[in-house]
């Protein structure tokens, strides 16, 4: 029997999807693997390029159907400066370290690592303990990804 193909990445609407597949972060970044559907349906993810798959996106199969992208919770900090400009403080901290990171205007989530919860609590952030799906800024080429209210 042969799979169907996922090669394509859509917009859906609610309601549009046949399956879900519920991936943590590093599962969502993928280019061509086998994978199977939170329902069972087995398909190939083949795409052109490695891309990170985003909450709310939908495979679109060779036959038709669409298999909606979740989010699956994962350990995360969430990190809450004092203000506006600690929390540019804090990013550029974060970004120097080149770690993922999720950036809201009340928060920053990252992925649970001591270290930077030391260095975070040391500059004055508030760091709590979550588990939220993760869903970090792209990187400066990949086009960019931004957070809606």
């Amino acid at each position: 029997m042969t799979l169907p193909v996922a090669a394509k990445v859509v917009s859906i609407a609610d309601g549009m999807a046949a399956d879900t597949v519920t991936l943590d972060e590093a599962g969502r970044n993928r280019r061509r693997i086998a994978m199977t559907s939170d329902g069972g349906i087995r398909f190939l993810l083949d795409l052109s390029e490695a891309r990170l798959l985003r909450h709310g996106d939908g495979l679109q199969l060779s036959d038709g159907r669409i298999i909606a992208v979740r989010a699956k919770p994962e350990p995360l900090y969430r990190v809450h400066p004092q203000d506006a400009l600690h929390l540019l403080r804090l990013a550029w901290h974060l970004g120097n370290r080149h770690c993922p990171a999720q950036i809201d205007r009340e928060f920053i989530l990252i992925r649970r690592d001591h270290t930077l919860r030391a260095m975070l609590e040391g500059l004055g952030a508030e760091v709590e303990d979550i588990e939220a799906p993760f869903d970090p800024e792209g990187g400066a080429y990949d086009g960019g990804h931004h957070h809606h209210d």
